[in-house]
């Protein structure tokens, strides 16, 4: 297959901090309209490659290929129109606005109106605005808390601001939702809830890249993961292949993988 068959091709990324080579050589390739894993343990390189390929890292080097087209993370607002949006570990939300405005924000990478549009506001940028808020109040809906549109978000559940997040992900219309330990913090059902959402995501046609630690979580839900150790890919492939790989089962598994 060549790049042009994946959503996203990544390939030969390296990127050291001081004495410290947090990656060597990583790669992978994402297949459209699949979720994707990337796993390992504690200090494996995982969120570094993560902040990589979302424009929070300068890679030393690598080849980025997005949706056919070559593609260079060297900025977040850069990476997000290029169509890859993106949650944090920690919530990162405006704890003072709505849920509603949170979303809408996350739609303005989008928006066509500019400096001039916004201070004097003819008619097209007015009917612009209120398409997004449609929009947010439908995202919303869509990731099952639309009821809480007009809550500030610092008062919402832990889950329903992590839903919220992948809201405001998903305002940008993005090529691929890259996810990182969505399920942190999660007691049991809200797990269970949010493997449902992901599935969603899924079915109708979005691809995902996840990070998680959850190992069930991730091998019910993903369609194929690579797994990284000391900065370095020592797996990929299905999540049975992955499971049973001796290098995976000593480095990050142990006893859960039996």
């Amino acid at each position: 297959m060549s790049n042009n068959d994946f959503l996203l091709s990544v390939q030969g990324v390296n990127k050291r901090f001081g004495g410290l080579q947090a990656l060597s050589e990583v790669g992978l390739q994402i297949k459209p309209g699949e979720i994707y894993g990337l796993i390992g343990p504690n200090g494996a390189g995982k969120t570094t490659f993560f902040n990589v390929i979302t424009g929070l890292y300068t890679p030393d080097s690598g080849e980025f290929v997005l949706g056919g087209k070559p593609y260079q993370p060297t900025a977040v607002h850069e990476v997000a129109r290029a169509g890859i949006a993106r949650t944090f570990q920690n919530i990162r939300l405006f704890g003072e606005m709505t849920a509603l405005e949170n979303v809408m924000v996350g739609r303005h990478v989008r928006s066509k109106a500019g400096v001039f549009g916004a201070i004097f506001r003819p008619p097209a940028v007015r009917r612009e605005e209120e398409g997004i808020e449609d929009m947010a109040h439908d995202l919303l809906d869509y990731v099952g808390i639309g009821k809480y549109a007009n809550f500030t978000a610092r008062n919402l559940s832990y889950g329903h601001q992590r839903r919220l997040e992948i809201a405001r992900a998903l305002a940008t219309e993005p090529k691929l939702l890259a996810l990182d330990e969505p399920a942190a913090g999660m007691n049991a059902t809200e797990k269970v809830e949010l493997r449902g959402l992901l599935d969603k995501i899924r079915n109708d046609g979005k691809t995902i890249l996840l990070i998680e630690h959850d190992v069930k979580l991730v091998m019910g839900l993903c369609n194929r993961m690579t797994v990284l150790d000391y900065g370095k890919v020592i797996a990929q492939g299905l999540p049975h292949e992955v499971q049973n790989n001796p290098a995976v089962i000593e480095a990050y598994l142990g006893a859960s993988a039996h």
